[in-house]
């Protein structure tokens, strides 16, 4: 190196010491600025609190996983206090494409999928929400055997899922979708009732208290009546002779009667078999139903206060 290089770079150097060493040095602590902030933020003073915030990231060395959770919180600032949402998806992207690594993506997808549902973004949305689902391959809904007959985006939905889904329903549903036509109506009515639940999921529904409770209340009615299925169908044993003897004790409840209530003729049993059947076992079915309660009460130290029942 010649002796006029040599002097251009210590002048360089000694340029750049004189920088460092007149840059600005932050007056105060950091945790002192981001607990300002924090008290900003509990004072509902939300402006001044994201201000303070992006002062502490900009004018302090953070490690990445405190910058995304500064970053984080700012985020949840503009989304659920100040409801500015593109300002809210600004930061979850900046946490997206800044700090990868961080254990708040998961979340961060799905607040930024909430911002675009909100922004009336639904396209966006399900894209956002299609990449969240390729780096979770247990999100990824399997497909049944069968022509693909419908996609929503990049899913495909087969003949296999579509026969999948009619068999769930009711036997007498079931035999109302035997044609072409029928199946394709209900396929069309699937599709639409999926987007539906896919808008719903991205907005966040399933946290919604009333989702919550009414999601407990249905599983516990599923769960009650599988439970009496199991107790009760194998309490109730009846056969033809018990179907006979029930009517001959309860003729006149299958006689036709006049508009004084007079049975003016008793109906043979032929003719009232199957209503008799049906009448004899539901009255058994609540037998059994009043026993097992009766068994769970007693079980259970079950006391009823009805005197005080207002």
């Amino acid at each position: 190196m010649s002796y006029k290089k040599l002097n251009f770079s210590l002048l360089l150097i000694l340029v750049a010491g004189a920088g460092c060493q007149n840059a600005p040095q932050p007056k105060f602590d950091g945790t002192k600025i981001r607990g300002y902030a924090s008290a900003l933020y509990n004072r509902e003073l939300y402006q001044q609190a994201v201000s303070q915030y992006n002062f502490y990231v900009d004018n302090y060395t953070l490690d990445d996983s405190e910058a995304s959770q500064i970053n984080y919180t700012i985020g949840n600032i503009y989304f659920e206090r100040v409801h500015d949402y593109e300002n809210a998806l600004t930061y979850f992207l900046k946490i997206k494409h800044l700090y990868p690594e961080s254990e708040l993506l998961d979340e961060v997808n799905k607040k930024m999928v909430e911002c675009l549902e909100r922004l009336q973004r639904s396209a966006d949305a399900q894209q956002v929400l299609e990449e969240a689902t390729l780096l979770d391959p247990s999100q990824a809904q399997a497909s049944r055997p069968g022509d693909v007959i419908a996609k929503i985006g990049k899913r495909r939905i087969t003949n296999g899922d579509l026969d999948h889904e009619i068999s769930l329903l009711q036997p007498y549903q079931q035999a109302q979708l035997s044609g072409k036509r029928k199946k394709v109506e209900f396929l069309k009515k699937f599709i639409a009732s999926e987007l539906l639940y896919n808008t719903a999921r991205r907005k966040g529904l399933e946290k919604d208290k009333e989702v919550i409770e009414a999601t407990f209340r249905a599983k516990k009615g599923f769960m009650v009546d599988k439970l009496l299925a199991e107790e009760i169908s194998k309490e109730v044993d009846i056969n033809e002779s018990d179907v006979e003897l029930y009517y001959k004790a309860n003729r006149e409840q299958y006689g036709e009667k006049d508009g004084n209530g007079e049975v003016v003729r008793t109906k043979p049993f032929d003719e009232v078999r199957i209503q008799v059947m049906q009448d004899l076992i539901r009255e058994k079915q609540q037998e059994a139903y009043d026993r097992l309660v009766q068994r769970m009460m007693r079980a259970e130290a079950v006391d009823i206060y009805d005197d005080k029942v207002k």
